[in-house]
């Protein structure tokens, strides 16, 4: 399979828009559609997901979650022979499982795809993980035009279920620094916390988020009455203490049950 000629764009938002516009940068035809009136300069406007399908190669559904299926079911009648379609909607892994399904019922070739991050600034170069039977043609079509695409050996669902892991992980770390950092205003620390927490990532290893799990479990009695402290505190700046009591209601439970084992 050579690089994509034509790629359909389905969703001209801030991560639709921005893939769009790089991929027409990049030479390929982008047939657009997005139920809004955009700007849609380098593209050809569509009057609908089918239209917009109608002759690519590839089709990108950068819409939302919640529109995904039916961008799917309105599409299909667009989608030629060989062609790709791409679901870069950030969605649970039943959905994607889904949206295979439904894809592979009518003969369509499915990839789930997802972006590992903040597109603005990146576009059609944000790092991609995908999975499902179209991963590899998926590659294949964007990879020449610059896209960082890693692929999964794996159905649809694969790549969905990794970004959602970690965006328990990095959105749960992001609400507690600006919940800490709303107090420090307050406690007027904020410097002193920016320059811990950045020491703090700066010195983390391949270790780390193990010390962090066996730590809890080890010590979540202690830890959990040193939330409460800290709730405390939140609650004498005035600041809602939503991560830290739900730190220590995590760490309460914890103290109940054994360490995972490793």
């Amino acid at each position: 399979m050579t690089a994509a000629g034509c790629v359909a764009v389905l969703g001209l938002g801030e991560a639709g828009g921005a893939i769009a516009r790089d991929l027409a940068a990049a030479g390929v035809r982008v047939r657009a559609y997005d139920p809004l009136p955009l700007p849609a300069d380098g593209l050809i406007s569509c009057t609908d997901e089918a239209d917009a399908a109608r002759g690519a190669d590839l089709v990108l559904s950068v819409n939302s979650a919640k529109a995904a299926e039916d961008a799917l079911r309105a599409g299909l009648a667009g989608v030629g022979e060989g062609a790709v379609w791409a679901d870069l909607n950030t969605a649970a892994p039943a959905l994607k499982r889904r949206l295979g399904e439904v894809a592979a019922g009518a003969g369509v070739a499915f990839a789930d795809v997802s972006l590992m991050a903040p597109v603005p600034g990146k576009g059609l170069f944000t790092p991609m993980l995908v999975s499902g039977p179209a991963a590899r043609a998926y590659a294949e079509l964007l990879g020449p035009v610059g896209a960082r695409v890693t692929t999964l050996d794996g159905p649809a669902g694969e790549a969905a279920t990794r970004k959602l892991l970690r965006s328990v992980f990095f959105k749960g770390m992001a609400a507690a620094v600006v919940e800490a950092l709303h107090a420090a205003r307050e406690a007027g620390l904020d410097d002193w916390l920016r320059r811990h927490i950045a020491e703090e990532l700066a010195s983390a290893d391949e270790k780390f988020a193990e010390r962090l799990e066996t730590g809890s479990h080890r010590h979540a009695v202690r830890r959990a009455e040193e939330m409460r402290a800290a709730s405390q505190l939140l609650g004498e700046l005035d600041v809602p203490a939503r991560i830290s009591d739900a730190s220590r209601a995590w760490l309460d439970q914890l103290a109940g049950e054994p360490a995972p084992d490793r």
